[in-house]
């Protein structure tokens, strides 16, 4: 499926994860990679721009990072970014440039590219958010399954067994997340797009659209 590979969701020039990306077709056969991928990369790091903080967590010295924060590593928070009031990052997180984490959000095994805004209250698990992408308060991605069975992508015309059980949710460069949204196992938004508020989204949504709901997506003018 076309429009779910990395090269038609992603710019690569914004993220520092460019070089794990680009050895992969889907974005969620990175998933299993972030880990090893920050450690290695971790250690490159211009210490006279990062701080080596506790156990490998790198901290561009730019960034913002809020006493009440919990950083678990490995990570990574790019520069200008904004870790807010008790965040919980809980390892394996690319946090990029000028990206906001915010109040009480909780990140696990995640690439943020570069202003990506998670700001209110979302959990982000197992999951990609492309450049400029924001989450409206309340919205999270589900990475898990109800019955914990493998994650299977599912477009209109076809479908992939990915054999991975925990995938959350792929976002294209841009795509604006409503307010109390759920993201299920699987999903994937392409470019451009918008999801109503306090949907419940599965599946594939093809880019510059409005998913408006299941039976609702129109593309946008």
């Amino acid at each position: 499926m076309e429009e779910c590979k990395i090269s038609n969701l992603y710019d690569l020039d914004q993220t520092i994860a460019k070089e794990l990306l680009l050895k992969y077709t889907y974005p969620w056969e990175v998933l299993a990679h972030i880990e090893e991928f920050i450690l290695e990369l971790g250690e490159k790091l211009p210490k006279e721009e990062y701080n080596k903080v506790g156990e490998n967590v790198w901290i561009h010295k730019t960034a913002t990072v809020y006493e009440s924060a919990y950083i678990k590593g490995p990570a990574i928070i790019c520069k200008n970014a904004e870790v807010r009031h008790c965040a919980f990052i809980r390892g394996k997180a690319i946090v990029g440039e000028n990206a906001v984490v915010g109040n009480s959000t909780e990140l696990k095994n995640v690439i943020l590219f570069n202003n990506v805004q998670v700001p209110h209250y979302n959990y982000v698990g197992d999951s990609i958010l492309g450049y400029k992408s924001h989450m409206g308060a309340g919205s999270i991605t589900s990475n898990v399954k109800s019955d914990k069975k493998l994650v299977v992508i599912k477009g209109k015309e076809k479908q992939i067994e990915t054999g991975i059980k925990k995938i959350g949710a792929m976002l294209g460069d841009n795509v604006e997340v409503g307010c109390g949204s759920v993201l299920n196992p699987g999903t994937i938004v392409g470019r451009n797009t918008n999801i109503y508020p306090l949907s419940s989204v599965r599946g594939v949504v093809p880019e510059n659209s409005i998913y408006k709901s299941k039976s609702e997506i129109v593309n946008k003018m």
